[in-house]
Parts: C-alpha cells; sequence; structure tokens
C-alpha cells in the first residue's frame, strides 16, 4: 500500500509546479497519449527509496474569486480524508492572506501529519520574510522554491519521516485475490457489491484496511473466493454533491492501488464518458488487470444500441489497449453477475501466467523473422531472444541489436501477437526492447 501526499493551497502558490517536480523523476505522466491531462493530477514519486502517490488538487476550480473559497474549502476536506499525509503551499511573496488562514484553520484540526511549505523563497531575504508564516500555527515550515528546485530535498525528507507506519499484510491477505469495483458516482457500485453479497450478506470477516475507508470484504461463494477492496465512496456518505472527476478520482486512487484487478462500472444510460476514462486509465497506469461492467443494461433501450455497436464504441475509446472483457449486466435484476465474476477471475489468472522462455522464443522469433522491425538509416534490426520478466505483471523484453531503432509501433504489434497466442485479455503488458 502506497502513502498517498495530497498539496494543497490557495490557487496560484505552485502547488502545480512541486508536484511536477516531485513526479518528474519518473516521466511517466509525460505521455504521448493523448488526453494526458487526465494524469494532471495525480502521480508517482520516490524519494530515499520510499514511493508514495502525490495528488494535485490544484486547477481544478474554476469560475470568480468568491467561488475559490468554497471549492477550495471542500478539497482540501477530501484531501484531509483521503490522504496519509498532506502539503499545504503557501507563497512568501504575497505572506499569509486571508484564504492561507481559512486552510490553515482546517488543517489545526487534523491528527494527520501536516507540512507547511513555503514556495518562492529562492534568497536570504526571503528566508527572513518567511518567519511571519509561524503565525498559522502549524508549527515548523520549511522552505523551497519549486522552480529552481532548491529547498525540496529537505521537504521531502521531511515528508518521508511523517509517514505513519503501516502494519505488514499477513499471508493470508497475501494470498486472495483482491478485486476493486470502481467507477463513477451512481453507475450501480453498491447495487452490484449488494447483489454480490446477497441480502443474508456471505461475509466472512471485514477486515478493516489500514485506512478506514478501504474495508477488505472477504467474498467466498459460488466456488470464488477473494477479497472486495471498498471504494470509499461505498461506506462514506460522500459530502461532496458534484459530479466532478477530481473527486472520483481521488477516491478511487487507493481502491485501485490496493487491487489486482479493477471492476469498472459505468452506466449504460450514459456511456462511457471522460471520467470513466480516467479511472480506466488510472487502472491501466498502475498496471492492473481491468473488467468493464456496463451496468444498468435493463434500462436501455435494445434495438436502437445492440451490445455490438455499444462495445465497439468503448472500444474505440479504449485505443490502444482494446483488449478488455465487456460485459453488460444488470445489479438490479443480477443478469450475468456471475459471469461478471468469472471474468473478474480468469483476468486475475492472466495476470500471473508465466511464459516458459523456450515456447515463447519458438513462437515469438518466428513471427519477427517473417514480419521484422522496419529498417532505420538502412541498418536492420535483428532480435534473436526474448522473454518474460519474473515480476508480478506482466513484462517482456527482447533482446536485439539496435533497440533504439525498435518504434512504439513495432512494440504495439508485438504486444497484439502476444496476445493473440496467450490470453491477456484486461490485463495491461510492458514491452521493453534491451541492447543484447
Amino acid at each position: 500500500m502506497n502513502n498517498i501526499v495530497a498539496i494543497v493551497g490557495r490557487p496560484n502558490v505552485g502547488k502545480s509546479t512541486l508536484f511536477n517536480r516531485l513526479i518528474q523523476r519518473r516521466e511517466a505522466i509525460v505521455d504521448s497519449v493523448s488526453g494526458v491531462t487526465r494524469d494532471r493530477n495525480y502521480g508517482k514519486s520516490e524519494w530515499n527509496g520510499k514511493e508514495f502517490s502525490v495528488i494535485d488538487t490544484g486547477g481544478y476550480i474554476r469560475g470568480s474569486d468568491d467561488v475559490f473559497e468554497g471549492e477550495i474549502r471542500k478539497q482540501v476536506e477530501l484531501a484531509i480524508d483521503e490522504a496519509d499525509v498532506i502539503i499545504f503551499v503557501v507563497d512568501v511573496e504575497e505572506g499569509i492572506t486571508p484564504m492561507d488562514d481559512a486552510v490553515a484553520k482546517l488543517l489545526r484540526k487534523v491528527t494527520k501529519p501536516v507540512i507547511l511549505a513555503v514556495n518562492k523563497v529562492d534568497n536570504a531575504m526571503r528566508e527572513k520574510d518567511a518567519v511571519e508564516f509561524y503565525n498559522l500555527g502549524l508549527g515548523e515550515y520549511y522552505t523551497f522554491a519549486s522552480i529552481s528546485g532548491s529547498g525540496t530535498g529537505d521537504l521531502l525528507d521531511a515528508l518521508i519521516e511523517s509517514f505513519p507506519v503501516k502494519p505488514e499484510p499477513t499471508q493470508e491477505e497475501i494470498e486472495l485475490p483482491r478485486f476493486a469495483v470502481v467507477g463513477r458516482p451512481n453507475a450501480g457500485k453498491s447495487s452490484f457489491i449488494n447483489a454480490l453479497i446477497g441480502k443474508d450478506r456471505y461475509i466472512v470477516t471485514d477486515i478493516a484496511g489500514t485506512t478506514r475507508d478501504s474495508i477488505d470484504t472477504k467474498f467466498d461463494r459460488f466456488g470464488f473466493e477473494f477479497n472486495l477492496v471498498d471504494t470509499a465512496g461505498i461506506r462514506r456518505k460522500a459530502k461532496v454533491k458534484e459530479d466532478l472527476e477530481f473527486y472520483s478520482v481521488m477516491r478511487s486512487v487507493r481502491a485501485i492501488e490496493h487491487a489486482d484487478v479493477c471492476i469498472l462500472i459505468i452506466d449504460a444510460t450514459r456511456g462511457f464518458e471522460g471520467q470513466d476514462q480516467n479511472i480506466f486509465w488510472l487502472a491501466e497506469k498502475n498496471r492492473k488487470g481491468v473488467v468493464i461492467l456496463v451496468n444498468k443494461w435493463d434500462l436501455v433501450e435494445k434495438d436502437t444500441m445492440s451490445t455490438k455497436e455499444y462495445e465497439a464504441k468503448i472500444r474505440k475509446e479504449l485505443m490502444p489497449f482494446t483488449d478488455v472483457p465487456i460485459i453488460f449486466t444488470s445489479a438490479i435484476t443480477k443478469q450475468r453477475l456471475l459471469k461478471a465474476l468469472e471474468e473478474t477471475v480468469k483476468v486475475f489468472e492472466s495476470r500471473k501466467q508465466r511464459i516458459a522462455t523456450s515456447k515463447f522464443n519458438d513462437y515469438m522469433l518466428k513471427l519477427i523473422e517473417a514480419y521484422p522491425p522496419p529498417a532505420l538509416k538502412g541498418k536492420y534490426v535483428k532480435i534473436k531472444f526474448c522473454m518474460q520478466l519474473p515480476t508480478p505483471t506482466p513484462q517482456f523484453v527482447f533482446f536485439a541489436n539496435l533497440p533504439q531503432y525498435v518504434k512504439d509501433p513495432y512494440k504495439r504489434f508485438l504486444e497484439n501477437k502476444i496476445r493473440e497466442h496467450w490470453d491477456f485479455s484486461g490485463v495491461p503488458i510492458d514491452i521493453y526492447i534491451r541492447e543484447k
């Protein structure tokens, strides 16, 4: 379980610059896939060997100044609910503003660690100016300049030290597959879980997770046994009424990181919207298995949208990762719920399958010989050996004489051929080309 860090503060103090600085150690965020904005608020970072997830609450507020106050307050409250550590960013140029006071007032009541970070301190004069931030009553502060990066090291050291100590999972917890039910508010997550569990609730235990919100429900029924990771929004009355991507993403982050396979529930009457895509890419980026359930299928006029058309529409949105099981269900009429479970278990199994190196080479090398990578600048790329890496999620490495000349389209070709021959439906695959 990763620690989650939320960056809060009023607009224009440099939250996003700090966020970009934290995650730029891996450039995963700057993706060549279109629609990268989906990541603007969530990334992974690592410092001194500790990994953590960063959530940027900036860039969400639209509207005039008077709307700001309420919005910021909501985001801070949500960050307080969801994150393990909160970084509160203030700006030394402007000093303490009434809005900073309002945020500090909320943060002073919190038992979680709060780190006060004073931005734009890039010379000795400003070091002195920063003293006034003791008035916020949040104790020690850390000065830094997010543009040049000075001072971020001390800030990160303090951040790592303030992470809560999490208990190691027990052996039994590790062995059972974990499935998370995620989706937009009101897509039917709760009814799906209730339909699965049944009124008589076949739950053996409620293992309270490390946080009070992702509670693992042990599910043992119809010959399936797994842990259901509840998304926070299911157990808690959401304070938030607006249907904002930010809230659903923030609520799903923890459940997704905690799971092996994500069951993404979408509302058939609304289609596969931007918010569903955000959650889908979040799962894909974390390299989790995905199964898409189109819920409320009983409410759709069947002659207008046959399942084939609907499915094609969704797959078009998922390009290039289209090999995902899509199942049409209805939690109310309990239609195809078991099939959904079977698929989820299947995805879990394919996610941990290993392919023998000899078999893999036999199949792939013949293929590569027939369709070699295109020559670049008159140089021919030869691939002589390939194997699956011993990683928790499927990763394959191909050894070539000129790895830098193998471009993405060819990697996708290799991935598609692997998917054709072995069942990796719903599982993201990584392909690496290395020098032999």
